[in-house]
């Protein structure tokens, strides 16, 4: 029986047409006893990450639920128990073959869960994890789920922190058993590659490579990791935005444009663009329900030429550019400009540690393209029967090369969260953001993991 990395099992699977999990066989050490351990592909985005990712970049986020109540640690464990092999895109672990990365049904014990005793967003490492790739820890009355991208995107984190908490709450609140321990019907299991179904063949290259302007200044120790939670009400928000003419998440994408413009670029001209990377979910626009990752980026743009601008003229600036860009022939054009290379059959037939070189490199031309990245996860549905339990949600994300300063948006329950995550010691980005806020008659309160306090 052939080895499962050998390269005629891979060159087989790499000609497969059907994109439907696979199996393989393995041979249990004792005895003659064989076993058969399911494997699926990874989607067409989550190639790049396992051959970025390290302690500098790991490529984590995370998305974490504040109850009203403190939490049970053992019962918090009960529940990543029952819920883990109900989700199988998180039951797997990172394999190498001889031409990709592919998953493999883990069958370990859940990780273990702990308490947050250090910063978020760590690199995750298989072999201190139980080969998973994600990790749950938890802080007085909060919940916190961190991913490897390789699994999915957001959506795919809610889902899964969801139906945690849900079970959780279950057990912690015996009354809400009414229907077991199941999951609920809002949660996809799907897992196609979306991005493989949908794509268009032989699309142009469409991925911006010129150099943006960076924020550069005294970064906090080593290892440390700042986060800034902003709280302001939806009503207030919208009425900001609507007097823009805009939309919120192109108002607060054009809030943190001006921020960095008066702040760090000080207003001056620069050659290079403040660019804010912006994720786009392409699910409503293929009518999927994938858990896989099926995003593409996209750039909001603003250049400054000398003159002295006004907020309203970097509103208008990072509308229009976003709105030559959010459209689904752009946006296909995009992500099919990927998936055509990995489906290309002479680029498939390279070893997986030439791919790995060429997408490193790929991806070090590209990353300095853009200034820093802001996603809107959107509003998180709760169930009715859980809301009263549930105080709010916070999402943030990792750093990547040169982008030293990211945003992460997500509401619940009539209220948005913005939270700027950093390894910069200097605020004064986030204290403009905050003052062009209020100025907008936005009431905010701010909270943070401690760390600027003590500069």
């Amino acid at each position: 029986m052939k080895d499962k990395n050998d390269a005629s099992g891979d060159m087989k699977r790499e000609r497969e047409k059907e994109k439907k999990p696979g199996k393989f066989r393995e041979w249990i050490a004792l005895g003659d006893t064989e076993r058969v351990i399911p494997w699926d592909r990874l989607d067409n985005t989550a190639n790049l990450f396992p051959a970025i990712a390290g302690e500098s970049m790991t490529n984590v986020y995370r998305i974490s639920v504040t109850l009203k109540e403190e939490i049970d640690p053992a019962l918090l464990q009960e529940a990543l128990d029952i819920v883990l092999p109900k989700i199988g895109s998180f039951n797997v672990r990172l394999r190498k073959g001889m031409f990709w990365y592919y998953f493999e049904e883990n069958g370990k014990p859940a990780p273990k869960v702990e308490k947050e005793i250090t910063f978020p967003c760590r690199y995750i490492r298989q072999n201190r994890n139980r080969s998973y790739l994600f990790r749950v820890s938890y802080y007085e009355k909060r919940i916190n789920l961190e991913v490897f991208h390789v699994l999915t995107d957001g959506m795919g984190g809610i889902n899964f922190i969801r139906e945690l908490t849900y079970q959780y709450l279950r057990l912690t609140h015996p009354e809400l058993r009414t229907e077991g321990d199941s999951l609920t019907k809002d949660t996809s299991l799907n897992v196609e590659d979306s991005f493989v179904r949908n794509y268009k063949k032989s699309m142009p290259r469409g991925f911006e490579r010129k150099k943006a302007y960076l924020i550069k200044g005294e970064k906090l120790p080593e290892g440390e990791f700042g986060l800034m939670h902003v709280y302001f009400p939806r009503k207030e928000m919208k009425a900001a935005a609507t007097n823009y003419g805009v939309s919120v998440n192109t108002y607060l994408t054009a809030c943190f444009s001006y921020a960095i413009y008066t702040a760090s670029m000080k207003m001056r001209a620069y050659d290079k663009p403040i660019r804010i990377a912006i994720p786009v979910n392409l699910r409503p626009y293929y009518n999927s329900n994938t858990t896989r990752n099926f995003f593409i980026m996209v750039s909001a743009e603003y250049l400054s030429d000398g003159e002295v601008h006004e907020f309203p003229e970097v509103v208008s600036a990072i509308d229009q550019s976003l709105k030559s860009q959010i459209g689904k022939e752009h946006l296909e054009d995009l992500f099919s400009y990927s998936v055509s290379n990995q489906e290309n059959l002479w680029l498939r037939l390279f070893p997986l540690p030439v791919k790995s070189f060429a997408m490193r490199i790929v991806y070090n031309q590209s990353a300095l393209a853009n200034t820093a990245t802001m996603t809107n996860i959107g509003e998180i549905p709760v169930d009715e029967t859980y809301k009263p339990f549930i105080e709010r949600f916070h999402a943030n994300i990792a750093m990547s090369k040169g982008q030293y300063l990211k945003g992460t948006i997500c509401a619940y329950e009539g209220a948005y969260v913005f939270t700027f995550s950093t390894i910069l010691a200097d605020t004064s980005i986030e204290r403009a953001f905050l003052s062009r806020l209020r100025k907008d008659g936005v009431p905010v309160s701010v909270e943070t993991n401690g760390v600027f306090e003590r500069k």
